[in-house]
């Protein structure tokens, strides 16, 4: 018998609901829903955001009971009683709750499903970018040699600079970047490429008609683009004097893009502190190692 099972991954800007038969994948859906942003303006959990979430669960029922919700970034910030709140009413309602993941254990299996299967004995930085963290994970030979945590995220950027949601924004792409670096600081390990994980980062890429090549460096279904970084340098800059509401009007979620140039100049900027020639963009995230966790 085939075995069907969700995960919901639930993240400060965005929502990932992904439905299993066995292994293949049988519904994909990402739904921008501003968990942090709306957080810091209302001291708590949104209720119209909790409605959007329920609405996602519902939705994921209709193919299985089977469903595992994981609470990311801001839900490791609540408090213990909010917490409690939310599961009891999603018990209530649905009979499933809301299992924290800590920083270190989403970056660990974000990491796995990005290095584990593949052939390629160089350096790599695996680098999971979110709403309300970034986590960089260095990996030589599947060995993890190096970390860094950090608590902030595209949505702390966007804060302190929303005119990076407008059409074209006054700030320059140098001063946010020297915002960032204050943040980032020193990075000691370096890495031959960086993989961009934690949304789906060639979203950006295909509705920016941005040219991506192939991953010449090794083979993985999961991972077959990459571009020189002297290339993602001119896109870059390009993103920042260009229209952001063409971008927009391209995609089937003309919000996710709020957060677009942040996630870029923070990519960008790691990308040349590691030393890395080559950016790898993929829409891997926590789920492909928990998917290893469910095959066990």
């Amino acid at each position: 018998m085939n075995k069907k099972y969700g995960i919901i991954e639930i993240g400060s800007n965005n929502t990932k609901t992904h439905i299993y038969e066995d292994t293949e994948m049988i519904y994909d859906k990402t739904t921008t829903i501003e968990f942090k942003k709306n957080y810091k303006n209302n001291g708590s959990i949104s209720n119209t955001d909790l409605e959007k979430l329920y609405k996602e669960i519902s939705k994921a029922l209709e193919y299985t009971e089977n469903i595992h919700i994981y609470g990311c970034s801001i839900f490791r910030n609540i408090s213990d009683i909010e917490l409690e709140q939310i599961n009891d009413t999603l018990k209530d309602k649905f009979n499933l709750i809301i299992e924290v993941v800590s920083q270190e254990e989403e970056a660990t299996l974000t990491a796995m499903g990005c290095y584990q299967n593949i052939d390629y004995d160089g350096p790599l930085c695996i680098f999971i970018g979110g709403g309300g963290s970034i986590e960089l994970i260095f990996v030589k030979n599947k060995e993890i040699f190096g970390r860094k945590f950090y608590n902030f995220g595209v949505v702390d950027i966007t804060s302190k600079y929303p005119e990076l949601k407008e059409d074209i924004p006054k700030v320059t792409f140098d001063e946010v970047t020297e915002y960032v670096n204050s943040l980032i600081g020193n990075l000691e390990y370096k890495a031959n490429a960086i993989v961009l994980t934690g949304g789906d980062h060639l979203y950006w890429f295909n509705n920016a008609l941005y040219q991506v090549d192939n991953n010449t460096l090794y083979k993985s279904n999961r991972q077959k683009y990459m571009i020189q970084t002297e290339k993602i340098d001119i896109y870059d800059h390009d993103m920042m004097v260009s229209s952001l509401e063409k971008i927009r009007n391209r995609s089937d979620n003309p919000t996710w893009f709020d957060g677009s140039r942040a996630m870029r100049i923070i990519a960008n900027l790691i990308t040349h502190k590691i030393g890395a020639d080559v950016v790898i963009p993929t829409n891997i995230n926590m789920e492909d190692g928990l998917k290893d966790r469910f095959k066990n």
